[in-house]
């Protein structure tokens, strides 16, 4: 772990955003550590990156600029005369607005994250879909990341380097 802490401080403009990336994909991630391009909980579905910009979206939650673009989006939808009256609904408008927006910046920084982690070779990047899986992005195809090299100790129950017997959380006796 230390190693893969060193790693992201020397590869990334921003570890510690690289690491939460890493740890989601991780905690989804099966034994081999492939993450996507489905994440399933309970009877939903959604795209990987979907669901990791929406995990990753608390952490901005107290920022100044998140709360400036809620007023925003209410002065937006007051003037294009969509914000409905009743006040419930209003809110439940201007959350799905700022939802969708911080979701689309969101993606950005992901994207920005993952390009850097691939580079380090910590992560790999395919996309499937919908005829021919593709190093590409497009026609209906979504990514799959797969944890590579240091970040593999990341994944519960993945093999350990220098584990008898490669379970997570055992140390070997000699």
């Amino acid at each position: 772990m230390s190693l893969l802490l060193a790693k992201l401080a020397q590869i990334s403009s921003r570890p510690r955003y690289a690491f939460m990336v890493l740890s989601l994909i991780a905690e989804i991630a099966g034994k081999n550590g492939r993450a996507g391009p489905h994440v399933v909980q309970g009877n939903a579905s959604m795209l990987l990156r979907d669901w990791l910009t929406d995990a990753l979206t608390p952490m901005g939650g107290r920022d100044p600029k998140r709360l400036k673009l809620a007023e925003r989006v209410r002065h937006e939808l007051e003037e294009q005369g969509r914000l409905p009256g009743n006040a419930e609904e209003a809110r439940t408008t201007i959350d799905d607005e700022v939802r969708d927006r911080v979701r689309a910046s969101g993606k950005t920084n992901l994207s920005r994250a993952v390009t850097e982690l691939v580079k380090a070779g910590l992560l790999k990047r395919h996309y499937e879909g919908y005829r021919v899986d593709h190093l590409n992005r497009g026609a209906q195809r979504h990514a799959v990341y797969t944890l590579q090299g240091q970040a593999r100790c990341l994944v519960p129950g993945g093999p350990l380097k220098g584990s008898a017997s490669g379970r997570q959380g055992e140390l070997p006796l000699h």
